[in-house]
Parts: C-alpha cells; sequence; structure tokens
C-alpha cells in the first residue's frame, strides 16, 4: 500500500491522522487537525535507531564574521525607516492589514522606485489579474513611483510555479501579493488554510534564504484586526509590518511589531491621495491645525513608538433614552474608556450614566498608550459640561497627556519630556501633565479654572 503523502496533526496534542476529522481523536478538542506533509523517513527503522549523530563543535560568538550586507533602500522614507535603513537580502517582510488599506498600493510604489533605480524586481499576483495591476501602475507611474510599469509581473496561484519562477529570474526584491492565495499542490487543502500557509511560507524561505531574495508577503487581517494565518508565519519572517487606517480617512499607519533588522519603536505616517501615498513628515502639524476649540476637544501628545505625535480627542456627550447607554469610540480601547468614565463619576464628579458619550480621535489614528486616558476624561468632561477646555488664548486649545490610576490619580507616562517639547514647537503653551496635577480633579480644576478666566476677560 503506497504511503500517504500528507497527515493532519493535531495542533493541540500533536495526535496524527491519515484523514481529517472534526475532533481529534487524542484531545478531543474542535477543529485543530490541520494538513501537512508527511515526514519522509530515510533508511529503516533499525538503522536509524542505530545511528548517532555527529557531534557539532560550537564556535565563540567574537569569532563569528557578522555579515555587514548593504540594505536596499526602497525610495520611500517611512518604509526604510522601519525596516531599519532598507530592505535587508534574502529577508522575509510580512505586511498586513485590512482590504483596501493601500497595502498594494505601497509595494507597488516600492518596486517601481527600485525599478527604476536599476533593481531587479518581481510582482506575484494571486488576488488581480495583470490588467487591474496595469491600471493601478500607470497611476503611480504618474503619480509618484515612476518605473512601476517596467515591474515584471506573474499572476499565479501555484506554488510550485511561483518557486521555480524565483529560481530562474532571482530578483533582489520580489512581492507576493498574497501569501493565503498562494497553495502546495502536495497538499489537499484549500488555499488559505493554516497547512496551506504554513508550507507556502517555509518553502519561499527556504528559497529566499537560498538565493538572497528580499520577499515581502502580503497577508490577510482578520476582523479582529489580527493577522490572519498561523501563529508559525509571524515566526518564520524576519519584519512584520501592520498596516492600520480607515479607509474612509486619508491618513494611513505602518507599524513595525516585529523587526529582526531594526528597532520596534517607529511608526510610519502616510496620506493616500490620487497618485499613491504621500509620506507625512511633519503628522502633528496636519492634525493640530484642525484641532477645534469647542467643548469636548483636547490635543493629546502621544508616542508612536520614539516619535511624539499630537492628535485631536473629540468627545459628545448626549442625553440617552437608552438603556444601557451606549459607548461608542473610535482610535482607542472601548474598555480604557470605560475605565476613564468610572473614575470621572467616583473621583471627578462628572457623571455620564444617563447619557450616550461618543469619543474620536480624529484623522483616523489609533492610540493604544495609557498616556491617552487624562485627554479622554478632559474632553468627556468638557462636553458634559459644555465648556470649552483652554488656557488664556481662546484660539488655542488645551494639550494634555497623562495615565489616570482607579484611585483618581495621575500617573507620569515615558517621554514627558518629548511630549511637552512637541506641544511647545506649535504653541500649545497650556499642558497639563502629572507633573502640574497629581489627581483628576485638579486637572479637571485647573483646565476648567483657565477656561473659566479665558471667559471672563473676554
Amino acid at each position: 500500500m503506497a504511503r500517504p503523502s500528507t497527515v493532519h496533526i493535531c495542533s493541540e496534542c500533536g495526535h496524527q491522522e491519515a484523514r481529517w476529522h472534526g475532533q481529534c481523536p487524542g484531545c478531543q478538542a474542535w477543529n485543530t487537525l490541520v494538513e501537512e506533509r508527511a515526514p519522509t523517513v530515510a533508511g529503516s527503522g533499525r538503522s536509524q535507531r542505530g545511528a548517532r549523530a555527529a557531534a557539532a563543535a560550537p564556535v565563540r560568538l567574537r569569532d563569528v564574521e557578522a555579515d555587514s550586507a548593504p540594505r536596499i533602500r526602497t525610495g520611500i522614507g517611512e518604509l526604510d525607516r522601519l525596516l531599519g535603513g532598507g530592505i535587508v537580502p534574502g529577508s522575509l517582510v510580512l505586511l498586513g492589514g485590512s482590504p483596501g488599506i493601500g497595502k498594494s498600493t505601497l509595494t507597488t510604489m516600492a518596486l517601481g522606485l527600485l525599478q527604476g533605480a536599476g533593481r531587479r524586481t518581481l510582482y506575484v499576483s494571486g488576488e488581480e489579474s495583470a490588467a487591474q495591476i496595469r491600471l493601478r501602475a500607470e497611476r503611480l507611474e504618474v503619480g509618484s513611483a515612476p518605473g512601476a510599469l517596467d515591474i515584471p509581473m506573474l499572476a499565479e496561484t501555484d506554488l510550485g510555479a511561483v518557486l521555480a519562477t524565483l529560481e530562474v529570474e532571482r530578483p533582489e526584491v520580489c512581492v507576493i501579493d498574497s501569501v493565503q492565495t498562494l497553495a502546495a499542490g502536495e497538499l489537499s487543502g484549500a488555499a488559505g488554510t493554516v497547512g496551506q500557509v504554513r508550507e507556502v511560507a517555509g518553502r519561499i524561505m527556504e528559497v529566499a534564504k537560498r538565493n538572497d531574495v528580499a520577499v515581502i508577503l502580503v497577508g490577510h487581517v482578520t476582523k479582529d484586526g489580527a493577522l490572519a494565518g498561523p501563529r508559525v508565519l509571524e515566526h518564520l519572517v524576519d519584519c512584520v509590518l501592520q498596516f492600520e487606517g480607515e479607509r474612509e480617512r486619508t491618513y494611513r499607519t505602518l507599524r513595525a511589531l516585529k523587526n529582526r533588522f531594526g528597532s520596534t519603536n517607529d511608526v510610519g505616517v502616510f496620506e493616500m491621495r490620487e497618485g499613491g501615498l504621500v509620506e507625512v513628515l511633519d503628522a502633528s502639524a496636519r492634525f493640530v491645525a484642525e484641532a477645534t476649540k469647542a467643548p469636548g476637544s483636547v490635543v493629546l501628545a502621544a508616542m508612536e513608538g520614539s516619535r511624539p505625535l499630537l492628535v485631536e480627542v473629540q468627545a459628545l456627550v448626549s442625553p440617552s433614552e437608552l438603556v444601557p447607554p451606549r459607548r461608542v469610540c473610535a482610535g482607542i480601547d472601548r474598555n480604557r474608556l470605560a475605565l476613564v468614565l468610572a473614575v470621572l463619576a467616583r473621583h471627578a464628579g462628572v457623571g455620564t450614566g444617563t447619557a450616550d458619550v461618543f469619543v474620536n480621535v480624529v484623522g483616523g489614528v489609533r492610540v493604544d498608550e495609557p498616556g491617552a486616558d487624562l485627554a479622554i476624561a478632559l474632553a468627556v468632561a468638557g462636553a458634559a459640561r459644555g465648556v470649552p477646555l483652554g488656557g488664556e488664548d481662546p484660539r488655542v486649545p488645551v494639550c494634555a497627556f497623562g495615565e489616570i490610576g482607579l484611585t483618581g490619580e495621575l500617573r507620569s507616562v515615558a517621554h514627558h519630556d518629548r511630549r511637552t517639547e512637541e506641544a511647545a514647537k506649535f504653541g500649545l503653551g497650556a499642558v497639563i501633565s502629572p507633573d502640574g496635577a497629581p489627581t483628576l480633579r485638579a486637572a479637571l480644576n485647573a483646565a476648567l479654572g483657565r477656561s473659566a478666566a479665558a471667559q471672563r476677560a473676554a
């Protein structure tokens, strides 16, 4: 009887079965059997048990020669900075993001600039036809990526054909859009399944490392925003980039979640325009210029990695007839908003139990750091009382940052000096932080007191 070419292995307990089962016979877990290639055994079992592996000699780290291969610069400053100075030859970069966020636009721009600089490139697409990619390349050719129409393109979903093309063409940089569309003929599962994605990524990595081909894998995301596919996919690649933003907004944020050749404390900001993505070198200037002085508006001095960023936080508090009232937020964590509202009611006397609360970070930016607590609280308090928060100049909005504790105290956050300097750079003199206000009630009194004094002076 012929030996089966694939087996189904439980991801929980490691139990193997020749066929797929909905429930693992070993640990009784559901939907954990993943199809993989059957391991090949060289020689008989007796010879394998009797053989001994040769001992390997360890090498001191000081005797290891460090590989100083020059990086490949894409010509997109924000992308090169996130990658640590450019793409490393032979590396694998996983780029994830929501549909329509601009992943294909960014990769086509990078390949177009590299092709125009004389680099060998290859674009492999399993989702779009050659005609669709040409339409996007024509738009980028006129806009920000001269050379986009000269990119060699391959529309293929068979993994064997893609690997054979990589072996023959030997490009310096290759984009595979997307890794979930490729399928290995040895596995019977559909493209995008856990077994297929694991097999596809592993074999692409083997070819890329052997031929020094830098590969950018475009990956899908789940409805929760996490990268789709098995967790091993993130462990295989050298760098994981997450493209964030809202399709209705023009601003996009590129974060480095993992980077073996650089830092993960950086973020890149882009703006989507007709001719492609444009780098936003000073995002704070854009957001501060659009900030209002209406009740419920506060400027947050946030940190995106090692980069200070000023964004506007807006809040709206409206009487509600619903039980319970609605809590809607965009750009912040909903659980964090619930915590801030509870502390406001308990320790600052600002109750919102019978009102709908809406909080939005303007511009489609998402803020996940605890330093946003104070700005959220001040915005909600100003909206609840209908009072604009600010200093002596009614045209200048108030700036705030700080973490709120459960007992109503304000805790310091990292990079206090850089946040304050960024606020002063744009003329935001009224900065409320834990250094000047030890508690949330003190911060509210300071903000409302300045606003009242400004109204009396007017």
